[in-house]
């Protein structure tokens, strides 16, 4: 998959994984799913199956190609490991170019700095090669780690949005960020 890009930084490659790769995607989500599970939407058994990661793989393949998002798998430089994920979908051009980044860290990188290196680089990736203007991203106010890193990438805060997102089966508010292409 040359033709889809892929962005080293200081311990990881970033790439966009193929589906041929769904068993390191699920061995990331199995070995992280309490810690990721409070963050995220609420997941079925199914979701945790190589099948499962097979689709979705072959679904961000076919976004990254159609120009609408990039799902970015960070793996560690010295294992091979997904290390982190760092997602921007929803890619609109014309008069918006914008995106939304949606990202995760496994539970064993936490607090290492390695998610601001990785989203970091990916949203570099997005204003420098890309050419957005905007990235979005939302945050649970009880979640200070993402809000902390959000602030140290740069991101303002717009607003707060209730009852926004469903996730782990609940209806939660989010706190509503974006940052904008200083160039």
């Amino acid at each position: 998959m040359s033709d889809l890009p892929t962005i080293p930084t200081a311990r990881t490659v970033m790439r966009v994984l193929a589906p041929e790769h769904a068993g390191l995607l699920l061995r990331y989500r199995e070995r992280n799913r309490a810690h990721l599970a409070q963050w995220e939407p609420a997941r079925t058994p199914a979701y945790f199956t190589e099948e499962a990661a097979r689709q979705r793989l072959a679904q961000s393949v076919d976004e990254a190609r159609a120009g609408t998002a990039l799902h970015f798998i960070a793996l560690d430089r010295e294992s091979g490991a997904v290390a982190a994920t760092c997602a921007f979908t929803g890619i609109s051009r014309g008069v918006f170019q914008a995106c939304h980044l949606g990202f995760s860290v496994a539970e064993a990188w936490q607090g290492s700095g390695l998610m601001h290196e990785v989203a970091a680089a990916g949203i570099a990736h997005l204003f420098e090669r890309e050419g957005l203007h905007r990235i979005q991203a939302c945050h649970l106010p009880r979640n200070l780690r993402s809000a902390t890193l959000l602030a140290r990438l740069g991101f303002e805060r717009e607003g707060y949005a209730r009852s926004y997102l469903c996730i782990d089966g609940r209806w939660e508010d989010m706190v509503l960020t974006s940052l904008i292409n200083p160039a």
